[in-house]
């Protein structure tokens, strides 16, 4: 192997190492908590070597928030089969809160921090949160044309349902359902989907 080549394999190999150090850290201490130099001590590098490979802190979390949006994708293209765009739009629905309540971490750094924001502003399109608001977007697209849903605008009627889902999750990740007293986890989580069902049912023709 060529010295040029080995030393482009050994960048990127500690640019993995750096991106899968935050991840974890990030997950097991939240954002706050996830320091440049708290990576550095994990995988024993200084800070310095860090800053060699990135700018600065977020632009690792924009990394990381992007690992999130594989995640949902992943989820939401489980549903691509389904038919009927009816019930396509429960699966994603059920989908997209079944990933928040199992990866708070995660939703929080993509829907609710304004930690990515800055590298997200430096792209002409924010592509990890587009692919998944599309997929949305052109379920809800078969559901106006097939008049399922009592819609006529497209963007405005897949808006109101991934604000509705939104709210029922950002409530129960910080615990407000819990802190009102509504039941165990359990019986939450069950209502949250019960109530993903009322929502869907009532926008349906």
């Amino acid at each position: 192997m060529a010295i040029k080549d080995r030393k482009e394999r050994d960048k990127l190999d500690r640019r993995k190492l750096i991106i899968e150090s935050a991840t974890r850290l990030f997950l097991e201490q939240g954002y706050d908590k996830t320091s440049i130099r708290n990576i550095a001590d994990d995988i024993e590098y200084s800070p310095a070597t860090i800053y060699l490979y990135f700018k600065e802190k977020d632009e690792i979390f924009f990394i990381i928030h992007e690992q999130g949006f594989d995640i949902l994708n992943k989820a939401f293209s489980q549903h691509m089969d389904i038919k009927d765009p009816m019930e396509r739009l429960h699966a994603i629905g059920h989908s997209y809160i079944r990933f928040a309540m199992e990866n708070p971490d995660y939703y929080d750094l993509m829907f609710t921090m304004r930690a990515p924001l800055n590298e997200i502003a430096c792209n002409e399109k924010w592509d990890a949160g587009d692919h998944a608001f599309q997929f949305l977007v052109n379920t809800v697209t078969e559901c106006i044309a097939e008049q399922q849903i009592a819609a006529t605008d497209t963007y405005l009627a897949a808006m109101t349902i991934w604000s509705y889902a939104h709210g029922l999750v950002s409530l129960y990740i910080r615990q407000r359902f819990q802190s009102m007293q509504m039941g165990d986890d359990q019986s939450i989580r069950k209502m949250l989907d019960q109530s993903m069902e009322y929502f869907l049912h009532s926008i349906k023709v």
